[in-house]
């Protein structure tokens, strides 16, 4: 029987290095992640985001173990999780930049390697405070926000019609309405305003917000319909004027 060779995937937003392994990381109390919300393969796979939010729900598994459930073994597993990833990304996840101070990372591997950046899917950096992870007054929050929501963050675009962030996952200078709605939900009520003008006046006139659009041109856009998008924007409204 004559054998076939195997094709790898070789696109850097499709698999990960090592064909599918990963690249080598560092034990650091942190969840590893092979894929990030977005679905594109992580660069370094301790993704703080993903360790944020589980940090989160793990609070909840605390106390539902405890008060509901009476379980002290499941209470302890949690609690030990919890503070393991808590530690990992106090000592592994904070990068010193030059610009911007102390900030979070988006991802790491322990090793001391970083992917700087922040991408429009949730969980995300921005959206920690929305999450429960900090208070919006945070200072290494404040930080990491000014750096992602700034040109040093390789998908954070600038355009006639708009600013905001994008994603790997989308083409390059399309800014998602997910992300301009999580800046708007932690930020000030002015910003939030700000924000809900924006998404009206970038939705081409459909009355729907898209998944990504073009930041010089909102009638080039990704999905016509996107119920995620359309479900933050009303939470916002809600928010902002309710």
């Amino acid at each position: 029987m004559k054998k076939i060779a195997r094709t790898w995937n070789r696109e850097e937003t499709e698999t990960l290095k090592r064909k599918g392994r990963g690249l080598p990381v560092n034990e650091t109390g942190m969840t590893w992640s092979a894929f990030r919300p977005s679905d594109d393969a992580c660069r370094f796979n301790y993704l703080m985001p993903a360790n944020m939010f589980a940090s989160i729900v793990l609070e909840y598994t605390k106390e539902f173990s405890k008060d509901i459930y009476h379980d002290d073994l499941l209470y302890e597993k949690a609690r030990q999780l919890k503070w393991d990833i808590d530690y990992g990304i106090k000592c592994y996840g904070i990068y010193l930049h030059p610009q911007f101070g102390k900030i979070y990372a988006y991802e790491t591997d322990g090793f001391g390697n970083y992917c700087l950046m922040d991408d429009a899917n949730v969980p995300s950096l921005l959206s920690i405070p929305y999450l429960g992870y900090c208070k919006k007054e945070d200072v290494l929050y404040q930080n990491t926000r000014k750096f992602i929501l700034s040109k040093e963050n390789p998908y954070y675009y600038q355009g006639t019609c708009a600013s905001g962030i994008g994603s790997p996952h989308t083409p390059n200078n399309y800014i998602w309405h997910i992300a301009i709605t999580m800046q708007g939900l932690t930020g000030d009520k002015k910003e939030a305003k700000r924000m809900i003008n924006l998404i009206l006046k970038t939705d081409n006139e459909e009355g729907f917000c898209h998944e990504g659009f073009d930041k010089d041109d909102p009638s080039h856009y990704t999905r016509s319909w996107f119920a995620w998008a359309n479900s933050l924007f009303a939470e916002l409204v809600y928010k902002t004027y309710f």
